[in-house]
């Protein structure tokens, strides 16, 4: 092929434009070439994004309280429903992976998690929790502030999302992404042709050539991907459906069991990478939520929880959360809408399982929502520094907080 078209193919493609834009679109390649390069010791965080505003209270489930079932009489989960973890509390029934963990000590649920002054808009509060300033949320991430304070080099924070995180950006540098997916090849364009397509063409351009290694990846990630998904289907209890794209505030993402078996891939080659992004989205359940959820909640517990067995002794800590709870009472169309405070689950090696945290009261409510109890930044503090080694006060703007007894030492 020769240079001008293959410049017009991939440019159709929409690949050169990440490369010619920042240059924080990587390839797989890119991050499994700084293998061994980690430190055997530093450990890893995995951040799991539940976009929509997961309802907490279906989720970690307070069966004992009348004010529960009185709040939303038929979204209510009966006490025999649930997987119960004592003292009136249960998971719900999609979470049959991370009850097991947390029955032998390896889920830790922090209960009424948010922060002061909450938002109830997708866009706002996911910028709050993902800048970790809810008095004024800024332009980098916490995560993009840590990246800045170690370098800067774009392979030590990963995300496997469509687009960039807000929270992977740091004010003079920010993590990767590593495109994934389905690619959509222009008529006429074999297999044999787009295989071609990595090959370095003497004299190019280095953007041009970026951008066709980039595109190259992409096959390959795609390649991985329906492994992934191949080897899913072999498993009778596989419940696929049609998986929701990361939204409200993300992208359409791939399936979760594809971004983490992406993850675990780098974790097994000894990846300089430090943190993970991943997501799962679909939790804006405003009608006939029960169902939905549980089925959501099913497709979040099964890939995280097999992801964590594979990762057991490798140093990681995986963090899920979403951008807030919802309200107490159900909505009139079984459903529930835009509320506040909600649970944490943090698995992995050096997690400390059980519960941590007040859970909220159900009757004392910040016009008709829980009222936080643990400030989100004692976590992300306790993650900085417990994980990542950092200063959480030069990340977090001088935020003092932690979460004792989180995670050991």
């Amino acid at each position: 092929m020769d240079t001008i078209t293959r410049r017009r193919f991939l440019v159709a493609g929409g690949v050169t434009g990440a490369a010619l834009a920042g240059g924080t679109a990587y390839g797989l390649r890119d991050i499994l070439g700084t293998a061994a390069d980690r430190d055997p010791a530093a450990r890893i965080l995995v951040l799991v994004t539940l976009y929509g505003g997961n309802d907490g209270l279906n989720t970690v489930v307070p069966y004992a309280d009348a004010a529960y079932r009185s709040a939303r009489p038929d979204l209510a989960y009966a006490p025999e429903e649930v997987l119960d973890l004592g003292n009136g509390i249960g998971l719900n029934p999609g979470l049959a992976g991370l009850h097991r963990r947390y029955r032998d000590g390896g889920l830790a649920v922090v209960r009424g998690a948010g922060y002061p002054k909450p938002n109830r808009s997708h866009f706002q509060s996911m910028d709050i929790w993902q800048t970790a300033q809810p008095g004024r949320p800024g332009v980098t991430g916490w995560l993009g502030r840590w990246l800045d304070t170690v370098g800067g080099d774009p392979r030590l924070a990963v995300s496997f999302e469509p687009v960039l995180p807000p929270l992977l950006a740091g004010a003079t540098s920010a993590g990767a992404t590593v495109p994934g997916g389905v690619v959509s090849l222009p008529g006429g364009v074999s297999p044999e042709l787009v295989a071609g397509l990595g090959t370095p063409v003497p004299g190019e351009p280095p953007a041009l050539a970026r951008a066709a290694a980039c595109f190259a990846d992409l096959m390959r990630v795609q390649d991985l991907m329906r492994q992934v998904a191949e080897g899913a289907a072999e498993d009778e209890e596989t419940d696929e459906g049609d998986t929701p794209g990361a939204t409200a505030t993300g992208g359409a993402a791939p399936p979760l069991d594809q971004q983490l078996a992406l993850v675990a891939r780098c974790v097994e080659a000894g990846a300089a990478t430090r943190v993970y992004s991943v997501s799962l989205g679909g939790f804006d359940l405003h009608a006939d939520g029960k169902e939905q959820q549980r089925s959501l909640l099913a497709r979040l517990d099964k890939p995280l929880t097999a992801f964590a067995d594979r990762m057991a002794g490798r140093g990681v800590v995986i963090a899920v959360y979403s951008e807030f709870g919802r309200r107490v009472r159900a909505n009139a169309s079984d459903g529930t809408d835009h509320g506040t405070a909600s649970d944490m689950f943090l698995l992995g090696d050096g997690v400390r399982g059980g519960m941590h945290g007040e859970p909220p009261s159900l009757t004392d409510l910040d016009d008709g929502d829980l009222k936080f109890t643990v400030d989100f930044r004692d976590i992300y503090a306790t993650l900085l520094d417990g994980v990542l080694s950092a200063d959480p006060e030069r990340i977090l703007d001088g935020w003092r907080g932690r979460m004792p007894g989180l995670l050991s030492t």
